[in-house]
């Protein structure tokens, strides 16, 4: 099979940000006026250690934190459904940016974000996980300059997955060491010093640069004009950027535009795409169907829920961890005649209020937030949750990525009477890494054609 343009099989990134700001009734630190503006970078406060490499946390730690990110996974899932339309998010990379602002929060503010976030395990113990669940899923993707576009994928390059976080403080505010040490040890994040007082327009630009730069100029402009300003002291952020092709590709010949048809009983033409060859795992429950298709390396793949038609909002409802673990587990291997469509689908949501609805409510009050943990004092609440997110899937691969393809199908598939699976209405799906069991991508998708 000859190679085509890879435009991207699947391709995905997220910028999950938090701002915190300084209590309207403390007093901010002073600085003298100058008649030029201030040079937006001061530099970096940065512990002298190193991030802890080549972590060994206990199973039963992993395992833990797995179950407990998959659970937030859930619940922040049935907060979102309730909005129109279809929907991308990361659960991972938001779990990792609440964990950094975890660190610094106490007692009952502390309390409130591990009971939200499903963080069961002590601070002791819950950073170390999250540095070994990080670098595991950073080393699957090959290193890219994130500052230049990505190789195509016909020279080899046909997984990626990066991973950054990044803190920026207000220049002359007081930061813990204690914070910055387990930052630097289990998130690898310095803090860059920026003057939000002074120049807060420079400050949102340089945030929004690091954001494009670590998203492949996907994600830009995600902190909109006037929402840093000059009572921000403290932002943190985390970017995934994953693309990767199929293990065995869609033939782009064989896609053809069928019927779609959406929750109201309506129809939309669509772009389908049809494989014998791409789905590795199958399972029918009572009322949904799932497939598996894996990317290059078979340890990430997509899960694709299918409830039955006009059974979408129960099955929604109803999702649960069981119902979750029920897919997950149920999932054999089987070759299936798949067809589903082309999609794409872009989230930008604050999550202030889904948070809180979840019981993270102090975090968000200036009176009541208590991050002492981050500077000695209960100076800092969270002033906005940022979640931008991206997915686009398509038939396209490489010739390498097919002949991969090729040899593991043949080697291990069935081939006689494969279950046919047509995804003509809504539908849920996972970028799940099957090794660490974490979502790295979770959403819907109710009309394609949008």
């Amino acid at each position: 099979m000859k190679s085509s343009p890879f435009k991207s099989s699947a391709l995905l990134l997220l910028a999950a940000v938090m701002a915190l700001s300084a209590c309207s009734n403390v007093q901010k630190p002073t600085t003298e006026a100058t008649s030029q503006p201030s040079a937006p970078v001061s530099g970096v406060l940065k512990s002298d250690l190193q991030r802890a490499a080549d972590v060994q946390v206990p199973q039963s730690d992993a395992d833990a934190l797995a179950a407990g990110n998959r659970a937030f996974a859930i619940d922040l899932y049935h907060q979102l459904s309730s909005k129109d339309g279809n929907l991308i998010f990361s659960p991972y990379s938001i779990s990792l940016a609440m964990a950094m602002v975890d660190a610094g929060a106490r007692d009952k503010t502390a309390d409130q974000i591990n009971t939200a976030m499903h963080f069961t395990l002590p601070s002791a113990q819950l950073h170390p996980a999250f540095n070994a669940l990080d670098t595991t899923l950073e080393s699957l993707g090959i290193p890219q300059d994130t500052a230049q576009p990505t190789t195509p994928f016909d020279s080899g390059n046909d997984f990626q997955l990066n991973v950054a976080n990044a803190l920026w403080g207000q220049a002359d505010y007081q930061f813990l060491s204690d914070y910055l040490d387990l930052l630097a040890q289990n998130y690898g994040a310095g803090l860059h010093t920026l003057d939000f007082q002074q120049d807060p327009e420079a400050a949102r630009k340089l945030i929004n640069d690091w954001v494009s730069d670590n998203t492949q100029q996907k994600i830009k402009d995600l902190f909109a004009q006037g929402t840093i300003n000059n009572n921000t002291r403290l932002v943190l952020a985390n970017a995934i950027y994953f693309k990767a092709s199929w293990l065995s590709t869609f033939e782009q010949t064989a896609t053809k535009d069928g019927p779609f048809t959406l929750l109201d009983g309506s129809q939309v033409n669509v772009p389908m795409m049809t494989s014998g060859k791409t789905a590795k795992a199958y399972y029918m429950g009572s009322d949904y169907t799932a497939v598996a298709l894996p990317y290059s390396g078979s340890q990430v793949e997509m899960i694709i829920v299918l409830p039955t038609k006009e059974n979408f909002k129960t099955f929604e409802k109803g999702l649960n961890s069981n119902k979750l673990e029920e897919v997950l587990n149920g999932l054999s291997p089987n070759r299936v005649d798949l067809t589903m469509p082309k999609f794409k689908v872009e989230t930008n949501i604050s999550l202030n209020d889904e948070l809180a609805a979840m019981g993270v409510s102090d975090a968000f009050n200036p009176n009541q937030a208590d991050f002492s943990g981050m500077d000695g004092k209960r100076d800092l609440f969270i002033s906005q949750v940022i979640h931008k997110a991206f997915i686009q899937t398509d038939e396209s691969g490489t010739e390498a990525a097919a002949a991969t393809g090729i040899a593991m199908e043949a080697s291990s598939m069935p081939v006689e009477n494969p279950p046919q699976v047509i995804v003509d209405h809504p539908f849920l799906f996972y970028i799940y890494d099957q090794t660490t069991g974490t979502i790295l991508f979770e959403g819907r998708v109710l009309d394609p054609s949008k």
